[in-house]
């Protein structure tokens, strides 16, 4: 069985992983959608914090970065329409899991937590016939906070935009 983590970089996506890690025995994917303008030490993060997590680190990337995108699709960006989320995240995420995995044997992981479980909800028919989990919606729950002060006991520095 594969176990995909849709792996932003972000702390809760790193709890999703180390959740997932913990509780499943079988291949482990954290897959980043590189959108190639994150803060240097988030990058720093999310390589340290693949490596703690183990599995396999994949790291995808468009090419373009959000600027770039808007420029090409001849778009203004704002916070209406998530072009660039749907673009250089999901739909690069889709095909490559639609790429490498079987959906009988894949679930896909999403790093939101109990307080978004529109999003998980919104977010399940788009990932049919896979099935989309997101761990954190369900206890333990954990605050921001708490899921900073794991990954510090597990070793990692968090980024520093946290």
């Amino acid at each position: 069985m594969k176990h995909v983590v849709l792996f932003s970089g972000g702390i809760g996506s790193w709890a999703t992983a180390n959740r997932v890690q913990m509780a499943e025995g079988d291949e482990l994917i954290l897959l980043f959608t590189d959108t190639r303008i994150e803060d240097e030490d988030l990058y720093r993060f999310i390589n340290d914090a693949a490596a703690e997590c183990g599995g396999t680190f994949v790291r995808l990337a468009d090419g373009r970065t959000p600027w770039e995108l808007f420029f090409d699709e001849k778009f203004i960006g704002n916070t209406r329409v998530d072009i660039c989320s749907r673009i250089l995240k999901r739909d690069l995420a889709r095909k490559w899991i639609e790429a490498n995995c079987d959906p009988d044997d894949t679930t896909v992981y999403i790093g939101v937590d109990w307080s978004e479980v529109h999003r998980f909800e919104r977010a399940v028919p788009r990932w049919l016939p896979y099935t989309l989990v997101a761990p954190r919606c369900d206890e333990p729950y954990l605050s921001k906070d708490d899921m900073l002060a794991m990954a510090e006991s597990a070793g990692l520095r968090p980024p520093s935009v946290y």
